[in-house]
């Protein structure tokens, strides 16, 4: 179907454009990865509020949402003579989605709360965001990238295989499946920035090729 197809081309430049966007604003506007101490983190959370629900309504919500089409397309665009590995590939897809929709909505439904209670008891508010940040952060896999590194390797395995994307992009997706895969060990967590700086390039270049090169209907 042309339609999916060019349906998930846009989902992917839309997905590359909010990872774009929540890397800019959370390390760049915010600096907020290079903060380590609570009570700054929360600060910098009652100060700029609407910011923090942008971001993670675009790095998470959207991306996830995003991420459901992109999967659908891929198993479309691939299904045929296909091995049970795409299969196992969109699923993982779906999950990591419900993940990251998850994720972002958890984060955002306690700003408000947490930025209410700031003003009556601070620190038990700097403690209750600490809390809310790492069960947040294991939904949307900040202890290693494993769901998206699955995802993409599979994906990317089950493409080459059928010779239905370009030879070199399959070739650069194994390399960032890889590398989100061994983010999940903890003295190599740091790689996760790296995996998606990668999948950002993924990303775009497939949704080019999804556009470009819609599969025939």
């Amino acid at each position: 179907m042309k339609n999916l197809q060019k349906m998930g081309g846009v989902a992917a430049l839309l997905m590359a454009a909010a990872y774009v966007a929540m890397m800019l604003i959370f390390v760049v506007v915010l600096k907020y990865a290079t903060i380590t101490d609570p009570a700054q983190k929360l600060a910098l959370l009652t100060a700029q509020p609407n910011m923090f629900f942008l971001t993670n309504i675009l790095g998470y919500v959207f991306f996830g949402v995003f991420l459901v089409v992109l999967s659908l397309a891929l198993y479309e665009r691939l299904k045929e003579g296909s091995t049970g590995m795409l299969q196992v590939a969109v699923v993982l897809g779906i999950i990591w989605a419900g993940s990251l929709v998850a994720s972002g909505m958890v984060m955002n439904a306690a700003i408000a709360p947490t930025v209410a209670l700031y003003g009556s008891d601070p620190a038990l508010a700097a403690n209750n965001w600490s809390l809310v940040e790492s069960i947040s952060g294991g939904l949307g896999n900040a202890n290693g990238e494993i769901l998206g590194g699955l995802f993409t390797l599979l994906v990317s395995w089950a493409a080459l295989k059928s010779g239905k994307l370009p030879k070199a992009l399959n070739i650069l997706g194994l390399l960032v499946g890889v590398v989100g895969i061994v983010s999940l060990a903890p003295m190599l967590n740091n790689l996760a920035m790296v995996f998606g700086v990668l999948q950002i390039v993924w990303f775009i270049w497939l949704g080019i090729i999804l556009l470009s090169q819609p599969k025939k209907a």
